[in-house]
Formats: structure tokens, sequence, C-alpha cells
């Protein structure tokens, strides 16, 4: 396996009492797109700075293409391209004066500045918009510009924190298809911040859930869904045309391998296994003498695993708030 391209060991910050990011441990790949998905307030953007040797770290540390972040921030910089959640450019310039500017500050010359510009800005789809002035562009367009100032210092890594923050629906497609694009062409790693879940489960090969500071799991989606499946279980819903003998069909599903709950509500049975077995659940009804009409069966999605670890950290926090209030009255 490759070296990680981004390596966060112990990564913690804290202001005052407030722990805003806790004990981050997280490892990017070079070429991945790993998106951490969170609530605004989880720690994200928190994690994103120290990761840029924009704010140090109360403990732990955050190695970016090969250099320590907050003793090396400079090197980082010249690796890494940044696109904030709110990006802003000169209004009275036009998109290609506003490229220029910014690759002549990463050390273009003015002639060569202007030509990675323009191949920059066609790669973005703003060709056609190079001459007109940024104070005139929509958020998507923006957001466009600003990927491509991300993208004329060929940086090894594009960080970009909630990038489709008020997008419209057909500009966030638009966006995310690029980013895909980019990320295979140009072998680029992406991070990717966000609380849009679909968004995320759309572009990203990894992700990470962040809430209250804490990475909560992290991995593929199918790994994360099978983990997911194997705690919660797989509900199998079939509706029957007509009840019938519904004592003997819950008998014959309770034969079943790894059976673990049977509901029956009227013409239909919800049936909870450690694995998928649908099939063998709709041929012991059919060969039972049922008639079934329908069948569907849950498979866990980006939203179920988030709401999965979301809800559970709510309830441990609470309980935990809980406890201290009640020892605090009672000490």
């Amino acid at each position: 396996m490759k070296d990680p391209i981004i390596q966060l060991t112990g990564l913690t910050k804290s202001y005052g009492k407030v722990i805003a990011v806790d004990k981050l441990d997280l490892q990017i790949y070079p070429g991945e797109i790993f998106g951490l998905l969170g609530p605004n307030g989880a720690g994200k953007t928190t994690s994103i700075l120290m990761m840029l040797g924009l704010t140090e770290p109360t403990a732990g540390t955050a190695y970016v293409c090969g250099h320590n972040a907050t003793r090396n921030p400079i090197a980082v910089k010249r690796k890494v391209g940044y696109l904030p959640d709110n990006v802003g450019f000169y209004p009275e310039m036009t998109a290609l004066e506003n490229l220029c500017f910014i690759a002549e500050l990463n050390g273009l010359t003015k002639s060569y500045a202007q030509a990675c510009a323009k191949d920059m800005l066609h790669v973005v789809g703003l060709e056609q918009e190079m001459h007109k002035k940024t104070g005139a562009f929509s958020r998507g367009m923006k957001q466009r510009l600003g990927l491509a100032e991300v993208l004329i210092k060929t940086p090894e890594v594009a960080i970009l924190d909630e990038p489709t923050l008020g997008i419209d629906p057909k500009g966030v497609d638009e966006f995310l298809e690029l980013i895909k694009r980019l990320s295979k062409e140009h072998n680029l790693t992406v991070l990717l911040s966000s609380h849009h879940l679909h968004q995320v489960q759309r572009v990203c090969d990894r992700v990470g859930i962040f809430v209250g500071g804490k990475l909560l799991v992290e991995g593929s989606i199918e790994h994360l869904a099978h983990n997911l499946q194997q705690q919660e279980g797989v509900t199998t819903a079939i509706t029957l045309e007509a009840p019938g003998d519904m004592a003997r069909f819950e008998e014959a599903l309770k034969t079943l391998p790894g059976f673990r709950k049977l509901t029956v509500t009227g013409y239909s049975i919800e049936l909870q296994t450690d694995a998928d077995v649908t099939a063998a659940a709709v041929r012991l009804l059919v060969n039972s003498g049922a008639n079934v009409v329908a069948v569907s069966r849950n498979d866990y999605k980006l939203d179920d695993i988030y709401n999965t670890y979301f809800e559970n950290s709510i309830t441990t926090k609470t309980a935990h708030e809980k406890s201290n209030g009640f020892f605090k009255r009672y000490q």
C-alpha cells in the first residue's frame, strides 16, 4: 500500500475548556477522494486549518505531503490547494485577471501565468466567461474559479471546504463531476469537507463521519454498510395478498438461519435476520401456501450509516452529561 499523503495523529485543538477537535487519527492516500462528513460546528474546518498550518494544534501532529504542517507550513502550502467555503476575488477584475494575479503570486512569469490561467479556465468550464468581471459572477461560477485557482499551482492535494454551499442543484452536479474527473485525470488527492450526505456519497472513495470534534468511523461506504448490516441485521418486508395461515407462515420464517425478529402488521411481514435471506424467505412462504405480492429489503446507504453513528454519539454524550450533572449535584 502507498504511504499516506495526509497523516493525522492525535490531532487536537482546544479553546479553553472547549475541545473543537479531539484526538483525530486519519490517513488519506494519494489519488483518493476522501469525504469528511459532519454537521456544522463538528470541527471539520478547524481540522483543515491545522492541516494547512493556519492554526496550531493543542496536541498531536499533521503531516501533509511529507511535511509537518505546524513546523513547516510554507512547504505544505506549496503542495496543497485550498478552497474555503466562501471564496473571494477582486470584483472589478475579470476572471482571467484574477487568476493571472494568483498565478504570479505562486511564482509563475507573467506570460506563463496567462497561458496557465486560460488553460485552467477551460478545464473548469469558464473559458467563455474569462473577460467577465467576477463581481457579476454567480456563486457557482465563483466556486469554479476557486477550483481553477486551486489547480493553477498544480497541487498534490486539494482541500475543499463545503465547496457546493449555496450552488443550485444543476451547478452542484456539474461541480461534483468536475472534481471526480480532475482527481482521476491528474491523480489529485481530494479532501472534501461537507454536511451534504448524498453529495459525499456520489464522489468519495472513503468517508469519515465527524461529530463533536471526534472521528466516529471511517472507510468506504460499502465497508461501513457491511459493518452496520452486521450490527443492525437485514430487514426484509414482505406483503401478502391475504393473511392466510399467518401462524404457520411465522413458524416457517423462524426456521431461517440468523433469525432475529418478526413483526406482522395486517398483510405485511417484517423479518429481521443476521444476513440477507430474502430469496429463502419468499420461497418458504410460497411453499407454505402464501401469495406474495411485494418484497423489499433495506440496503444501508450513507444516510443510514450517518444517522446511526450520529444518533449513538448524541445519546452517549447526553447520558454522559446527565451523569456528570448527577454527580455534581450530590458531591
